[in-house]
């Protein structure tokens, strides 16, 4: 395949095909575990109740496979890209209010209602997937052909690569807090995944979880009081947002990292499953799909919402595709939100059982993303070789285009100069070795 054609997907056997209801169920747990920590931690940093974000991120996942078609295996969990600007508001109205105090965890820890200040941030969230939602109309205008253009093989692999490698420190730092038990894991998800037959081999993560979590709790490293304070029934404090020019502007910008970001997520799913939802359904209805399960997300009270890569390196690691395993998470998920004991059991597991699996996930997504490159023969010379150096340095050297509230960086960043780098060398007829 030439270099200037579009995305080359091999086609994968989908091990989940045929299984019993009993099987999905177990695999969409897999899936559970694997977005909650990062799910959980947006609200514990914004002040957003914890079961409405559970809530939001299971119905924006059911809303986002509505859009799509029921055809694209994605779970979507919390967005980071929005925290900062989530903080700001927030202190913004407390302080309009009088309440003056250092960070959010001192607001919590005094016992202050966050959420009328909250509304005006989740209200920027609303709108932010609004504009989300443009923007996979804008695709649906221009038409994916003319979209393609701007991603050949040689950017959306390395954008794949780069999600894998961004997220690395993420596991690590997790890992860290206990080594031992975070290897536990990992090497128990190893050990499962390649040396076992049969349904084992499927939920490598699940047996990685639950071995690390005795060995966790054997070695003293449980916490177990949340658990037994923790209601068995609790509704979700949902609370609906307040809309104001300052806070559209803080928050409405950052919607177009995200999007950027949105295009490598569903290039990596495609690599993995081995088919081209770019296409089918479109890149146009995934990031309408995302866009409004944001907006859902903040017409609840809840953070905006986003493709979890997490996710998909479970998707890379047992090789189970179908859609109905996330949409099964996405109901634990909301049932996680209606029940808090289930939720705290959870969050009873240590960080580090869940580094040790990540330090394997995000690595499966970054070996997926060499792997595109491969498959597309794109020759790692000339323009092709300057294009995906730069890339990988703003990826990951911690560049950051900042004008006022607006912030690029990370895999947005890199996107944009790859698409600008690659136009630039291509238009002037640079060499390609």
């Amino acid at each position: 395949m030439s270099e200037s054609e579009y995305l080359n997907v091999v086609p994968q056997e989908d091990r989940s095909a045929g299984m019993s209801t009993g099987g999905l169920i177990l695999l969409g747990l897999q899936h559970t575990f694997t977005m909650f920590g990062a799910t959980v931690l947006v609200p514990y940093l914004t002040g957003i109740p914890v079961n409405v974000a559970l809530l939001t991120a299971g119905l924006g996942t059911l809303l986002f496979h509505w859009i799509t078609k029921w055809k694209v295996p994605v779970f979507l969990g919390s967005s980071f890209a929005y925290i900062a600007p989530i903080i700001a508001v927030t202190m913004y109205y407390m302080k309009e209010a009088g309440l003056d105090y250092g960070n959010i965890n001192d607001a919590v820890n005094a016992g202050v209602d966050l959420r009328p200040y909250l509304a005006y941030a989740t209200g920027g969230i609303f709108l932010a997937g609004l504009v989300k939602f443009g923007f996979g109309w804008l695709i649906k205008l221009i038409g994916i052909r003319r979209f393609e253009k701007l991603f050949p093989p040689v950017i959306s692999g390395t954008m794949i690569i780069l999600i894998g490698l961004i997220l690395s420190p993420v596991a690590i730092n997790m890992a860290s807090g206990n080594w031992w038990i975070a290897l536990v894991s990992l090497f128990t998800a190893i050990i499962v995944r390649l040396y076992t037959r049969g349904f084992s081999r499927l939920v490598p993560v699940i047996w990685g979880i639950v071995v690390g979590y005795i060995v966790a709790a054997i070695t003293g490293n449980v916490t177990f009081a949340e658990v037994g304070t923790a209601s068995w029934v609790g509704f979700p404090e949902v609370f609906l947002p307040k809309f104001s020019w300052y806070a559209a502007a803080a928050i409405i910008p950052v919607a177009i990292a995200p999007s950027v970001e949105h295009f490598g997520d569903v290039f990596a799913i495609s690599a993995v499953v081995g088919k081209k939802f770019y296409e089918d359904p479109g890149m146009h209805r995934t990031l309408m799909g995302d866009g409004l399960a944001t907006s859902l997300g903040g017409f609840l009270g809840g953070p905006a919402n986003t493709t979890y890569s997490e996710n998909t390196g479970v998707l890379a690691f047992t090789k189970a595709f179908n859609p109905w395993i996330m949409r099964i998470a996405a109901f634990f998920a909301i049932l996680m939100a209606m029940v808090p004991k289930v939720g705290a059991i959870v969050r009873s597991i240590p960080v580090p059982v869940m580094g040790g699996i990540e330090i394997l996930l995000f690595g499966m997504i970054a070996s997926i993303g060499a792997k595109t490159l491969i498959n597309n023969q794109v020759k790692v010379e000339g323009k092709n070789l300057v294009t995906m150096s730069l890339m990988l340095v703003t990826g990951l050297g911690g560049a950051v285009f900042q004008a006022g509230n607006f912030a690029l960086q990370g895999l947005g960043l890199a996107a944009i100069v790859g698409i600008v780098v690659n136009g630039i060398l291509s238009l002037t007829g640079a060499a390609e070795e």
